[in-house]
């Protein structure tokens, strides 16, 4: 947790130049170049500047999503094992709705002309899988098309909670199609007539 903190505010102070480099530039003023040099810079400059500072940011925060679900597993795993068992039960998932759950969690899920958008290669997610959790409450949509896609995929209050409460639990097996036990009357009944 103290890693991410310190991501996010190392982050924060990134995109904080960036701004400041692009109002100073803006208003004409000089800008820090290193090493205490001082120099106004033109808009093209100023705007090549903050795009390291975004590039930055990305390289900071790109595993942030991922390392911070991981950090909350383990630590309600450490909760259930000192006995600290959540009242909220999961709600009931195929393994496809999990994933799905899982990685709107890391932020890997868009939407884009009606259908998923994922940052990861290795996901297979239906648009489908995603309606099903968000007629559950679990996920809701939000609109962005300021970052090519038309819409985000977040985690409810609800669909936190469900993840949440799922951590650290023993993965249900459900058993095996089998054939239902003959009942001994029917079972009877036919020895009789043979």
């Amino acid at each position: 947790m103290r890693q991410l903190a310190h991501l996010a505010s190392d982050a924060a102070d990134y995109l904080v130049d960036a701004v400041d480099l692009l109002d100073d530039t803006r208003a004409g003023l000089p800008v820090e170049l290193g090493d205490g040099f001082l120099a106004v810079v033109t808009e093209q400059e100023a705007r090549r500047g903050a795009g390291r500072c975004f590039t930055l940011v990305a390289s900071l925060t790109a595993l942030g999503a991922e390392d911070a679900l991981a950090t909350a597993e383990l630590f309600v795993a450490e909760h259930r094992h000192r006995g600290f068992v959540p009242e909220y039960q999961p709600p009931a998932l195929s393994p496809t709705q999990d994933t799905t759950l899982r990685a709107v969690a890391r932020g890997d899920v868009a939407i884009t002309s009606g259908k998923p958008y994922l940052r990861r290669e290795d996901l297979r997610i239906s648009i489908s899988t995603i309606r099903s959790l968000e007629s559950r409450g679990l996920v809701m949509r939000e609109d962005c098309p300021d970052w090519f896609r038309d819409e985000r995929v977040h985690l409810t209050a609800a669909g936190r909670r469900g993840l949440a409460a799922s951590f650290a639990r023993p993965h249900s097996t459900a058993p095996a199609a089998t054939r239902p036990p003959a009942r001994p009357a029917a079972t009877a009944a036919r020895a009789a007539v043979r």
